[in-house]
């Protein structure tokens, strides 16, 4: 498969790097140690038209490439992880989703603003009893007259504060099990639907996760997207496009944590000499540059495939399982490349070996990504 890029490609990967490196670099630190939330940097990544990358231009999106996204996500998340998680949920999780079964009326009233940066989405699926498992939801939702009346309470959802829009799923018909499942755009702000404390995370602390809670909230009926039942489906789907964004974000950590520790060990001396002359370091720093980009070329084929109108699942979910694995192999080496320094913040690679660890959770773990691989590998 050829992986040389397009002049196109190019400009959106030096552009976004040119970005990471000017905008965002700088409070990187600070926001991570307060768990400040980048309202400045997501609006103007929207005016880059990174929130809507691949969304048609005539629903207002940059009309770009997978590969594209894929390669911007690398360069955001090499600089900061919660940034590109940020990214990565509005593109992959909201707008894609949106963009291939919402109704014309959905697309107008919220993928329209979405793809333009104007607001934020969120994807509400994982639930106190069911994160790996998505068929257990028990949010409901009861049919009264032109209304949808939804219960229940949402999980660990990122982008749960700052979001405009969300994509909430509940069970419709229990005796259905996942074909009782339902997905909705539901809107903040919205009488029933509140959020609840954010978490106080191990790792991508500048963005912001919450729990969602529904009592008695009236969802208008053009609001169902799909349709009736489609819910499971629609989720579905929709992770297999989510995992070859969090790949991204890993490989991006990697990346970032990578060349960290590269520079410091052509500076820092010991035993008479620059370490990375020394053969300990010198296998570290070949070992995970290779794992690097072994990972890279796993998520731009997926991307490539995809662009192609090809099957993609197995290669995302082989992306997102080698290069969460990769991030935080990666992270945990250059820690111990800059000895007593990666343990401090000014370095950085302390936050970025945080901020690893969540890519083997979220969007399937690790577990599920194998189960994934191993019943398509059943289908050859």
């Amino acid at each position: 498969m050829d992986f040389l890029l397009t002049e196109e490609q190019k400009m959106i990967q030096e552009t976004a790097r040119d970005f990471a490196q000017k905008e965002i670099a700088p409070t990187a630190i600070e926001r991570d140690k307060n768990a400040e939330f980048p309202y400045e940097i997501v609006k103007k990544l929207g005016e880059l038209g990174f929130m809507g990358m691949m969304v048609d231009p005539k629903y207002d999106g940059a009309g770009l490439d997978t590969v594209s996204y894929v390669l911007a996500m690398m360069e955001i998340s090499k600089v900061d992880a919660s940034v590109g998680v940020i990214m990565s949920v509005n593109n992959s999780l909201v707008t894609f989703g949106l963009e291939r079964w919402g109704s014309e009326y959905i697309k107008e009233k919220y993928l329209k603003p979405l793809a333009r940066g104007d607001k934020l989405g969120a994807f509400a699926l994982s639930e106190p009893e069911a994160g790996s498992d998505a068929t257990q939801q028990r949010t409901t939702a009861v049919k009264d007259g032109k209304y949808w009346v939804l219960n229940g309470t949402k999980n660990w959802i990122t982008n749960g504060k700052n979001a405009d829009y969300y994509i909430v799923f509940a069970q419709t018909d229990k005796e259905k099990r996942h074909k009782g499942i339902t997905a909705f755009m539901v809107e903040k702000g919205m009488p029933g639907f509140e959020q609840g404390a954010k978490e106080d995370k191990l790792g991508i602390r500048s963005s912001d996760t919450c729990s969602l809670l529904f009592s008695d909230c009236r969802v208008p009926e053009e609001n169902v997207l799909w349709e009736v039942g489609k819910g499971f489906n629609f989720a579905m789907n929709t992770l297999n496009g989510g995992r070859y964004g969090i790949a991204s974000q890993a490989v991006g950590i990697a990346m970032g944590a990578y060349e960290k520790a590269l520079a410091y060990a052509k500076e820092r001396k010991a035993f008479g000499t620059e370490i990375i002359n020394h053969q300990a370091i010198m296998f570290k720093l070949a070992d995970m540059a290779t794992k690097i980009e072994a990972a890279k070329l796993l998520t731009l084929q997926a991307a490539a495939l995809k662009d192609a109108g090809k099957d993609y699942i197995m290669q995302a979910s082989m992306a997102k399982l080698y290069a969460s694995e990769v991030a935080v192999d990666v992270t945990r080496e250059a820690i111990q490349i800059h000895g007593g320094y990666g343990y401090v913040r000014e370095y950085e690679v302390e936050r970025m070996y945080r901020d690893a660890k969540i890519t083997e959770i979220y969007e399937g773990t690790s577990e599920v990504q194998r189960i994934i691989i191993g019943r398509q590998i059943q289908k050859d």
